[in-house]
């Protein structure tokens, strides 16, 4: 099986072809630090989280860098506003950063560089392209030239002289041309500057990925990820940047996730209508919301809503029940016992690994690996249902390793990472306490029923059966007494 990818750049899949075999350069943008992080920065983190996950899984060995953005025009104001230095307000957002990635289960990338740290490489670059004649200085600001850069907005599809014909200038605008932008900007009285050959200042936006990808990744990498927000203008920029500075290609693979939607409208800070992680995580847990996000292909809309978690979590909760019962099983069997698992499904879960990696190899579609593994599970609980008291060994073999490849494929997406008897048994503790039902009020009620069977009083035994179904209580009856477990 071959992996291909969606290049955003030449808007079809193609086989992925890494730059040096079995190694894979991959730079991500990160936040801007600024506020606490919601639900899209969630779907950001873990749509790369999954896909460095996959691309490990597949043997490659993976240098992964994620940025922090820690001065810009959002930091300045905000720290403005809240009495504060953008040093400050940067390093407290991007602590909070670090703890949501952290309740999350995010594994931290390999690279996490910081603008401010990277000061002498951005001056280092500008200079470049302005002796490349790439970029011009007006006063203390230095532009990027556009026009010069003949390819522009072949990633986004756009035409320059569409762009430029739209485009507004005021009338004591420096450009040459109203589609230039900031590379360095002059500092203004009382905020942040660093020395450079064109006066105090700080670098422009979206220079500082173009300077610290090319630091850690070099002239030409294989993988730029991040939102459909940022094609434009971000990553059309610093593909004018770095090619413009290197006269080499930038990135060979453009990845971008689609947008995280509330009724189907773009959440987003300026539109005040998002929500934090902090927020999501008091109500659902992070595996949760991990499945609602890779319950649809990544470069997929997402629409939020209660709904959506909550059959994310009902199908969260049927996954860890099969996994439990299963870890409930002895280890041998039988060996002389024919096996009742069915041909049928023996090779469907048989076949998972090959499924799920045939899903996952077409642009990493995680919905459709997702319906492979609860397609198992069924098959899982069938033969569950049928098991005989004392099961055969090929059963027991069957069930035990389908249930550890179920937890390896689903730990792509940071799925099933709990003991799965520990997650009902903390499920069932957290519903019953909601419930305000004592355990031995339930062990009562049970003996209760044990009596009345053993006094064929049948119709008072499925009274009580009835009573503890309304306590959404099931029951099971077997040869060693009668079990119970709360329904999730």
């Amino acid at each position: 099986m071959t992996l291909s990818i969606y290049n955003t750049e030449t808007g079809k899949k193609s086989p992925f072809l890494p730059m040096a075999e079995g190694q894979v350069k991959l730079y991500v943008c990160g936040i801007t630090a600024y506020d606490y992080c919601h639900i899209g920065h969630a779907r950001s983190t873990l749509v790369f989280d999954m896909i460095v996950r996959y691309l490990r899984y597949r043997g490659y060995r993976v240098t992964y860098v994620r940025n922090f953005t820690d001065i810009d025009d959002k930091i300045i104001n905000r720290a403005n506003e809240q009495h504060t230095t953008t040093m400050k307000l940067a390093n407290k957002f991007i602590n909070a950063f670090h703890e949501d990635m952290a309740a999350l289960g995010v594994s931290p990338p390999d690279i996490e560089p910081r603008a401010t740290e990277h000061i002498d490489e951005i001056i280092a670059m500008i200079e470049t392209l302005i002796n490349n004649g790439y970029a011009y200085q007006q006063d203390n600001d230095v532009y990027y030239r556009v026009e010069k850069f003949k390819p522009y907005g072949r990633l986004s599809k756009r035409n320059i002289d569409d762009m430029k014909a739209g485009a507004r200038i005021s009338i004591n605008e420096k450009k040459e041309n109203p589609l230039d932008f900031a590379l360095w900007k002059g500092s203004k009285p009382g905020e942040p500057a660093w020395e450079s050959p064109w006066g105090q200042g700080r670098p422009g936006w979206h220079i500082e990925c173009s300077a610290m990808s090319r630091k850690y990744l070099g002239d030409t990498f294989d993988i730029h990820g991040g939102g459909k927000d940022l094609i434009f203008p971000h990553h059309e920029n610093e593909i004018a940047q770095s090619e413009g500075a290197t006269g080499k290609t930038f990135v060979n693979n453009w990845i971008h996730h689609g947008f995280v939607t509330i009724k189907d409208e773009k959440m987003s800070k300026s539109l005040g209508n998002f929500l934090t992680i902090r927020e999501i995580i008091e109500k659902y847990s992070p595996e949760v919301l991990r499945l609602f996000i890779f319950s649809s292909h990544y470069r997929s809309p997402l629409d939020f809503s209660a709904s959506a978690m909550t059959h994310a979590e009902t199908g969260l909760n049927r996954l860890y029940s099969c996994l439990a019962e299963i870890a409930a099983l002895p280890k041998t069997g039988n060996p002389d016992h024919p096996r009742s698992a069915g041909k049928k499904n023996i090779k469907k879960i048989n076949s998972l690994v090959h499924r799920f990696c045939q899903a996952m190899d077409n642009d990493f579609n995680t919905a459709q690996g997702l319906g492979h593994i609860f397609e198992t599970v069924k098959a899982l609980n069938t033969i569950l249902q049928a098991l005989p008291t004392d099961p055969a060994q090929a059963d027991l073999e069957l069930l035990h390793g389908a249930a550890a490849t179920i937890r390896e494929l689903a730990g792509i997406m940071g799925l099933l990472g709990s003991a799965p008897q520990d997650f009902i048994a903390e499920k069932q503790k957290k519903i019953l306490a909601e419930l305000k039902l004592e355990p031995a009020e339930i062990d009562k009620l049970i003996q209760q029923r044990d009596q009345a069977r053993k006094e064929k009083n049948w119709a008072g035994a499925d009274e009580i059966r009835d009573k503890l179904a309304e306590m959404n209580i099931e029951i099971k009856d077997s040869a060693e007494g009668t079990s119970w477990q709360v329904k999730l």
